[in-house]
């Protein structure tokens, strides 16, 4: 399977060069689930033509640290691509910032939260069941790290994990079809741990940063979304080729 990343943001320049590449994070955390997976990095924040989306065979969209209501001609053309791409039924998963991205793509709205900042490890409950998950789970522990959320899901979304602090953690479209996560699987905990760092007392005060610290101490189910990404990817796929199969006859 050949994976075309949207690199759509970086770590923060303190700690950078200590750590991969979001893209790079993501392929490591897919590979063991995908077998001959290759990838390809389309860096659309620095204004890389996108690919046209008949040529994907699969797509996956990073976080950014972006707003997806800022006035960047990339964040405007990754949208009218997505949207693209869900027409030829080019299977999508969005990760935070494409989470978000994907919801205004498709007829929902995202925005800053009266939450406010979400931080460290959070707890989603699961709704859903879908064929590619490989069993029923109950709950989903990810790191996150957002001020924005999916305020309106489109109504052609279903929620599949959910919390109180973030109603519409995870989403899934069956027409599209896409997949997409508010927090971040692709995270380690050190990881998670030193951007918090590099953010505290400048973005979000000293005690929620301690708090969200704390969290860090428990698992994290990134590998388990990891899973549900892989099979994702791969149910849509065998559709997509079921259908065309039914055509051609």
């Amino acid at each position: 399977m050949h994976v075309t990343i949207f690199e759509t943001g970086r770590p923060p320049e303190p700690i950078r060069g200590a750590f991969p590449s979001y893209p790079a994070m993501l392929e490591a955390l897919l590979a063991p689930h995908i077998p001959a997976l290759t990838c390809e990095v389309v860096q659309v924040l620095d204004g890389e033509a996108l690919p046209h989306p008949g040529e994907v065979e699969a797509a996956l969209i990073t976080g950014s640290p972006a707003g997806v209501y800022d006035d960047f001609a990339w964040i405007a053309e990754l949208k009218t691509w997505i949207q693209r791409a869900g027409e030829l039924k080019v299977p999508q998963v969005g990760i935070c910032f494409g989470h978000q991205l994907m919801a205004e793509a498709f007829g929902g709205r995202a925005h800053k939260a009266p939450q406010g900042w979400g931080l460290g490890r959070h707890t989603y409950h699961v709704a859903a069941d879908e064929p590619w998950m490989g069993g029923t789970r109950q709950r989903l522990h990810l790191a996150v790290s957002h001020q924005d959320q999916v305020l309106e899901p489109p109504k052609t979304a279903r929620v599949i994990a959910q919390s109180d602090f973030t109603p519409y953690a995870a989403l899934v479209y069956d027409d599209v079809p896409a997949l997409s996560f508010q927090g971040h699987p692709e995270f380690c905990p050190r990881f998670a741990d030193a951007l918090i760092r590099s953010r505290r007392g400048t973005r979000f005060s000293e005690d929620m940063a301690d708090a969200a610290l704390a969290s860090l101490n428990a698992p994290l189910d990134g590998d388990v979304v990891a899973a549900w990404v892989a099979g994702f990817y791969t149910h849509a796929l065998n559709e997509r080729r079921a259908k065309q199969d039914r055509a051609a006859a």
